[in-house]
């Protein structure tokens, strides 16, 4: 059979990611931080993007019909998401905005200073040496004073051990075999080197490391240095004069305490029960990681993406948070401008405008259709687990992200995207929306199932209700859950247990006696 070239004609339909598809995707699962400084870059890259930070900034409040997300109540989340973004009023851009601006920032050439620091105002001499006088002015050029100048300096734990090193260490050497035993602290302040090898690398007996390593472990705060934990609440106690052989013993056998052996640990350390107890009161009163309180780790704030409030009908309210809704603007008439200047023929500066603008009008629909999308699936959340909101965490429904998908018409992977890293801010508390969904327990009477959830915060309550002389079993905890509906194995509610890092039965109890007979002390 001849090959031969031929021509054909077909036609297919295929589903094609295009890049700008993939950023919408990439919005839409972006927590509250990424979106700012994904859209910081974006205005920095498009010359008819501009960014507000809230309606004050332009001296007045933002018209009906700019760019900006509004509140949805439960009943409008069923409109349609594909609906249009809120078109821009150019003019309102141009004149009203301009002219609010204008109002507030001098823009007049004739009172700006000269490249000399005179001015045409009178009193510009004296403003212009009040700007150099401020703090973080370093001359021409310089954008303003760094707040950093004000902020009290922060000393870290390397820091203050360096300052104690000269006071008790005399000779240069042991001051270098200090620094490299500085250097090598963890956070919690703990000696984490081999002593061995650090011998070799300097060419010094283990012996005078050693010697120099007991000085430094006299340093404040007290047991930095310690390779252990059992060496770092010797160090303690020692400084305490408390480091008697009884509690030598009991710190050499951490593990049994952690147990709650106290039986074992008296026959071992030789002391009566009361005894034990005073003992237990000294250790209670160490660090175990001296050096944590000089970790200076910022602290991260969460910004709820969605608030629920109460309708003042029995219902709930659900709204986008204005705090975390980035407002774009598009310069409309900076466009005008520029075709303006060349209305005659297509320029290349008109080319790169049209692109701009093309993207511009992108990222405001993109943004739009994300809040739309958040609210839709909040309100629907808020619907499905409003008993949660009228009556706590024993009234959490099981939810899967199939029946939040089902009910707004939108796929799983959607819901998935959306509920990850965003935050509710509600009555009672602030809750990641994957907090909502869990997983279905059966009840014991053929009712309506329970979420793992409540059913974890009833074991949790159980079990810290319970007195010493009466501490449940996994046994009686299932037991006293099937009396109230839920039917649960025992290795399931050991498992619960165990990720909540309660203990089992025995170490409660010998834990809650001890710490009944210290109270009673």
């Amino acid at each position: 059979m001849a090959l031969s070239a031929n021509l054909f004609l077909r036609q297919s339909q295929s589903l094609v990611m295009t890049p700008q598809l993939m950023q919408s995707i990439q919005l839409l699962q972006m927590t509250h931080l990424e979106l700012m400084h994904f859209i910081s870059q974006e205005v920095e890259r498009n010359p008819l993007l501009e960014m507000t930070a809230d309606d004050g900034d332009l001296g007045g409040e933002i018209p009906d019909n700019a760019d900006r997300h509004g509140s949805t109540s439960q009943q409008e989340t069923h409109a349609d998401d594909t609906a249009a973004a809120p078109s821009l009023d150019s003019d309102w851009y141009e004149h009203g905005a301009s002219e609010r601006l204008s109002d507030r920032l001098d823009t007049n050439y004739d009172t700006a200073f000269t490249d000399e620091g005179s001015a045409q105002r009178p009193d510009a001499p004296e403003l212009l040496g009040q700007w150099k006088s401020m703090p973080g002015q370093s001359g021409e050029g310089s954008e303003g004073f760094d707040l950093d100048d004000f902020v009290a300096g922060q000393i870290s734990l390397r820091d203050h051990l360096n300052q104690q090193v000269p006071f008790a260490l005399t000779s240069a050497p042991d001051q270098l075999l200090a620094a490299v035993l500085i250097d090598h602290l963890d956070e919690a302040g703990y000696l984490r080197a081999d002593l061995g090898e650090i011998s070799a690398r300097l060419g010094l007996s283990l012996a005078d490391i050693e010697c120099v390593l007991k000085t430094l472990q006299t340093l404040e705060p007290a047991g930095v240095f310690a390779r252990s934990l059992s060496e770092c609440l010797t160090i303690q106690l020692q400084q305490r004069d408390r480091c008697d052989p009884a509690m030598a013993v009991l710190v050499d056998n951490l593990e049994l305490l952690a147990k709650r052996d106290f039986a074992t640990l008296k026959k071992i350390c030789g002391v009566d029960e009361e005894d034990l107890i005073d003992m237990l009161a000294e250790i209670r009163k160490l660090n175990p990681k001296p050096g944590s309180s000089f970790e200076h780790s910022v602290s991260e704030s969460v910004t709820p993406d969605i608030v629920v409030r109460p309708d003042g009908q029995g219902g709930w309210q659900v709204e986008l948070n204005p705090d975390a809704l980035p407002r774009v603007l598009v310069n409309h008439s900076y466009m005008a401008a520029v075709g303006r200047k060349g209305a005659s023929k297509e320029t290349p500066d008109q080319a790169f405008m049209s692109e701009c603008l093309q993207n511009a009008n992108w990222l405001t629909r993109s943004l739009d259709q994300r809040a739309r999308t958040i609210t839709k699936v909040a309100a629907e959340i808020v619907r499905q687990q409003s008993a949660f909101l009228d009556h706590g965490v024993d009234h959490l429904r099981p939810l899967n992200l199939k029946t939040v998908a089902d009910a707004i018409k939108m796929h799983e992977s959607t819901v998935s995207r959306v509920t990850t890293n965003k935050y509710m801010m509600t009555p009672r508390g602030l809750f990641e929306l994957k907090y909502f969904f869990s997983v279905s327990i059966a009840s014991a009477e053929g009712g309506d199932s329970h979420s793992a959830e409540a059913v974890r915060h009833r074991i949790r309550t159980l079990i810290t209700q319970e007195s010493p002389e009466a501490v449940l079993s996994d046994d009686d905890i299932v037991d006293q859950l099937k009396s109230g509906g839920v039917d649960l194995a025992r290795r399931t509610v050991a498992k619960y247990r165990e990720a909540m890092n309660i203990p089992s039965s025995v170490q409660r109890r010998r834990e809650k006696r001890a710490m009944a007979k210290v109270s009673a002390g």
